[in-house]
């Protein structure tokens, strides 16, 4: 009983009140100093609830000097002096949503305020940035110290209207006036730590601080946000015994259950993977495994973007792309590859010094998960839970007990007879072919069943249209619109799909599927 009353610190962003009111903490207070002496001027981009809030609150009483919180961490090893410094620590969620330059000026104006009514405010300083400017010089003048400026969420105005050319112009503007300052009183900035889930271009926004460190794919601080490993086996040890013996599970069944649904995240090219920090703790206060941080914000942007670049979805589980490709301004997008990798849709699962090529895949169970809910209705027209409703019991008890025939069969039936929902023949209508919609429908199925397939999985013959990994069977699927399941099954074989799997020690499975032309419908399958 005495383990249940763990406190975990769900919704507290604030240092302080972590340590003061004993919520458990994973002490990261050596890479915070490091961080602190690291460059005068910092960057960082890492997804939502990861635990960012928490580390710009974690700097704040740091430079605040505020020691007696600090005891017994390993920051105690590492600083000796704990001088005080004037904070001045801006939130810049408070201004999203804001629909016009004008009201986002009103808005950073208000934010303000209560910084104000601490240093003083002058009846010149008419602007965000003028009063921004007036406080760190009053701050530094008070205390006779140079100023510590943090920004959480630097960016969350501009997200709202990133494809509104004349208002993102326009609000633009009022950014790089707000942080001019940042760069016009470096003399007496001691630090300045700027973060947010995206990054908009360091050129557009600050546009004259041309000495910010970005340190997003550092490996010096890649595990600063998120828990390692080793700290979830250590400090979360009684949590997952209390959620193995509550599961009849082992302790190791229930780590590995843990460590699928919640772990993958990589933000360097050699860095420890790292686990969702948000997603862990409501696991452990719940003792549940449930997708908290989809269910947490509904990723409409990230939808609204993926449909405005046309993303192949089949090819977000691995992809081989430089630096360039993904960790580059949000504005900038030509593809939403950036958007995916900075809000943690996507991460580094793999790097070749040789070509400087990142691999990049979807972390997890959990996110892999909240894709296919999100995305099921947007790019198929089927309605997620009337899926797994209608027919995804039954398909993967088949599925999981080799019988492909019954898996199809079940597949075919539902189909055939869905109603369809709003959608669904507009989608068949724009798919370019009949079997690039089924590959579609097929993966996303798939991976709600968090089952992993690939799509288009290049051989030296060609490319197969689908391969399906389950636990004791691979399962090679190729689709033919107006031709024939015997056709589909006689590429398989004359193409080589099946040959880069002949060693794996599975079960392979060979699966030609004949799709009608006229219906876009499946209409038989012939097995190998």
């Amino acid at each position: 009983m005495e383990q249940q009353r763990r406190k975990y610190p769900v919704g507290i962003q604030t240092f302080r009140r972590v340590i003061k009111e004993g919520y458990i903490y994973v002490d990261k207070t050596d890479l915070v100093w490091e961080l602190s002496h690291f460059a005068k001027f910092i960057f960082m981009n890492r997804p939502r609830r990861f635990g960012k809030s928490l580390l710009t609150s974690t700097l704040d009483s740091y430079w605040r000097g505020d020691k007696d919180l600090f005891k017994g961490l390993k920051i105690m090893d590492l600083e000796k002096e704990w001088e005080s410094y004037p904070v001045i620590h801006l939130d810049l969620s408070i201004a999203k949503g804001q629909s016009s330059p004008e009201e986002l000026r009103e808005t950073l104006m208000w934010m303000l305020k209560p910084l104000t009514e601490l240093y003083g405010y002058d009846k010149d300083e008419t602007s965000p940035g003028k009063v921004l400017t007036g406080l760190m010089r009053r701050a530094s003048a008070k205390t006779g110290k140079q100023v510590v400026v943090i920004v959480d969420e630097y960016d969350a105005p501009l997200l709202d209207v990133l494809h509104e050319k004349e208002n993102l112009d326009g609000m633009r503007k009022v950014m790089q006036e707000f942080y001019q300052p940042l760069k016009a009183s470096e003399a007496i900035v001691k630090f300045c730590f700027i973060t947010d889930n995206s990054k908009f271009s360091q050129l557009s926004i600050f546009s004259t601080i041309n000495n910010i460190k970005n340190v997003t794919l550092d490996p010096k601080f890649s595990a600063i946000c998120g828990f390692t490993e080793e700290e979830v086996q250590t400090v979360f040890e009684p949590d997952i015994e209390r959620m193995a013996k509550i599961s009849n599970l082992s302790v190791d069944e229930m780590y590995a259950k843990i460590k699928l649904m919640y772990d993958g995240y990589h933000f360097s090219e050699d860095s420890l993977s790292v686990y969702n920090p948000f997603s862990l703790l409501n696991a452990f206060m719940d003792n549940k495994l449930k997708s908290y941080w989809f269910a947490s914000g509904t990723p409409t942007f990230l939808i609204r973007q993926l449909q405005h670049f046309k993303t192949d979805i089949t090819a977000l589980d691995k992809l081989e792309v430089p630096a360039s490709s993904f960790d580059q301004p949000t504005e900038n997008m030509r593809t939403a590859l950036p958007l995916l990798y900075q809000s943690g849709y996507l991460t580094i699962k793999g790097y070749d010094p040789a070509t400087e090529a990142y691999t990049l895949s979807i972390p997890n169970q959990e996110v892999r998960i909240g894709y296919v809910k999100g995305l099921l209705p947007i790019y198929v027209g089927l309605d997620e839970g009337e899926v797994q409703m209608g027919f995804a019991a039954k398909f993967w008890t088949a599925l999981r007990s080799g019988d492909i025939n019954l898996a199809m069969e079940h597949m075919q039936a539902y189909l055939a007879g869905v109603p369809y929902v709003e959608g669904f023949k507009k989608k068949l209508a724009e798919a370019s072919t009949a079997e690039g919609f089924w590959e579609f429908t097929f993966y996303l199925i798939f991976s709600m069943l968090n089952v992993y397939v690939r799509t288009q999985v290049k051989v030296a013959g060609g490319r197969a249209d689908l391969v399906v990994f389950m636990p004791d069977a691979i399962y090679i699927i190729e689709l033919k619109a107006g031709g024939s399941a015997e056709q589909a099954l006689q590429q398989i074989e004359t193409k080589g799909y099946a040959r880069p799997y002949l060693t794996d020690g599975r079960k392979i499975v060979k699966v030609g599927v004949n799709i009608n032309k006229e219906s876009s419908m499946i209409e038989d399958w012939k097995i190998g």
